[in-house]
């Protein structure tokens, strides 16, 4: 047996003690951080497009919390909640708000303008959650308990969520998909039923009422997914909170088969364990609509152009589709229902069919093509070998 000498062992064990107190630093610090990026649709809209029902407005080089100061940052979450539970959309929640904002803000609780729109309110009692495990102080739980009872409320009837509750009028009332406003209710109710380490504080009978909501939510997703001569394909970005079918949201958003928002309803039905019949069949038909909704040869490239002035904010740039025979393979946004030819619309509702027909503002300012089928084609494989290995749609 070899044996270290005494200079060298203690040599050797400090170097183990730095490692490891190294490393335990560094996940304590790691812990000590969470993550804002939830909240970055919102942050770049307060900051970058013009919304004259702004309860604010930021100053010039308005300053902002690190993401270590999770506390302040959960403040300011309960400072924007509003009595009614919910939160309004489109503020940075990292801002450090100067007094005088502050008092404005909270002069506001009692209006119940409140929205899931552009990842709101579910982020929010995701984010007081995670920042009570840490600090236990109770005002956080509360925070996140007031709304979780705001996300059951404002559910219909039939499962699924309005873009704004209390409902207004217009097109929020609609079922929406949009901005991941309704996948991202489903994923932090999924947390709570599934007892996530940052809801342990949630209690029996409250779980049990979310794990119903959560179930009816399931039940709704299925019911939406729109059948076309008798097959089953994917989802539009808002359903008829009454009929369930495809409809209009804003003037540029036309009912139609939603290739990106159907992707995340398809990632969260992969991840349900032991899915029954319904949703098995109802993964593999949007698979096999994916599939067979690509487009070939086709890249889109956003190239700099003459400053223009809109209404909503300073265009610089122009977008444009060329011929490419080594691009992957694309998807348009939209297609439409009946023919499935790639859709696209504008500010005045007319039904396009290329993007050159669509206004600048608008083909420069809105995502008309994207590349997320391609997430769930590549996760389908080994859920349908795990699920269904004896039906592979993909092979058909």
């Amino acid at each position: 047996m070899k044996f270290i000498n005494s200079s060298k062992a203690v040599v050797l064990s400090l170097c183990v003690f730095s490692f490891l107190h190294s490393n335990a630093q560094t996940n304590k610090e790691e812990k000590l951080v969470i993550s804002t990026k939830v909240f970055t649709d919102g942050t770049n809209h307060w900051y970058h497009i013009k919304d004259k029902t702004n309860i604010v407005n930021p100053i010039p080089n308005q300053p902002q919390y690190a993401e270590t100061d999770y506390a302040k940052i959960a403040d300011n979450i309960l400072l924007f909640q509003r009595n009614n539970g919910g939160w309004p959309k489109n503020y940075d929640m990292k801002a450090i708000l100067t007094p005088k904002q502050i008092d404005t803000v909270i002069k506001t609780k009692a209006i119940l303008h409140t929205t899931f729109d552009n990842e709101t309110t579910y982020t929010h009692v995701n984010y007081l959650a995670q920042v009570y495990t840490l600090t236990k102080e109770a005002k956080y739980k509360d925070g996140a308990l007031k709304g979780i009872d705001f996300i059951m409320e404002a559910q219909y009837g039939n499962g699924g969520w309005p873009q704004y509750f209390p409902l207004e009028k217009g097109y929020s009332r609609h079922i929406t998909f949009n901005d991941g406003a309704y996948m991202g209710i489903m994923n932090l109710l999924k947390k709570i039923v599934n007892n996530d380490p940052d809801f342990t504080f949630i209690d029996p009978k409250i779980r049990k009422k979310v794990t119903t909501s959560y179930e009816k939510g399931i039940d709704c997703i299925l019911k939406m997914q729109i059948k076309e001569d008798g097959k089953l394909t994917a989802w539009c970005q808002q359903h008829d909170e009454i009929t369930l079918l495809p409809t209009w949201a804003r003037k540029f958003e036309p009912p139609s088969i939603c290739n990106a928002e159907s992707v995340d309803v398809v990632l969260f039905l992969m991840a349900i364990d032991n899915p029954n019949e319904k949703i098995i069949n109802s993964v593999q038909s949007a698979v096999k609509w994916f599939q067979d909704s690509k487009i070939y040869n086709t890249r889109v490239e956003s190239f700099q152009a003459p400053e223009m002035d809109s209404k909503y904010k300073k265009i610089t740039n122009d977008v444009r589709v060329v011929t490419d025979t080594a691009a992957p393979p694309i998807w348009t946004r939209y297609y439409e229902l009946g023919s499935h030819k790639p859709l696209f619309s504008d500010r005045n509702s007319e039904l396009l069919y290329s993007l050159a027909e669509v206004s600048r503002e608008r083909r420069s300012g809105y995502a008309w093509y994207t590349d997320k089928p391609e997430k769930a084609l590549k996760k389908y494989p080994a859920w349908q070998k795990k699920w269904d290995s004896g039906n592979d749609v993909l092979k058909q």
